[in-house]
């Protein structure tokens, strides 16, 4: 995959501002079965957002190096415990942000 540039990462920002984490890191730290569901979610949203919580033994370093490095995902910010991750839907249908990304 490409690297974004400013404004497609701008705007993915900006699309994912409003929006709840939908997954979260806890004590049980990072798994290949957590990955996995991560990747089933953000393939049909394409954008989303994900909490450290409290509790968990990994910093956020750690867990952005490990989604990129094991996946196609893409960390594009990260504020205090949040993480906001994006990768373009394969399916046609599930296509939404990387369409807008595609002509910025």
């Amino acid at each position: 995959m490409a690297e974004l540039r400013g404004k497609q990462k701008r705007y993915l920002r900006s699309q994912a501002h409003e929006m709840r984490p939908l997954f979260q890191v806890g004590k049980d730290g990072l798994s290949a079965n957590w990955l996995k569901q991560i990747e089933d979610a953000i393939e049909k949203r394409e954008l989303l957002k994900i909490n450290l919580l409290q509790n968990t033994m990994v910093e956020v370093a750690e867990v952005k190096e490990f989604i990129e490095a094991h996946s196609q995902i893409q960390v594009i910010q990260t504020i205090g415990h949040v993480l906001v991750l994006y990768c373009p839907a394969k399916k046609k249908e599930h296509r939404s942000y990387s369409l807008e990304v595609a002509k910025l």
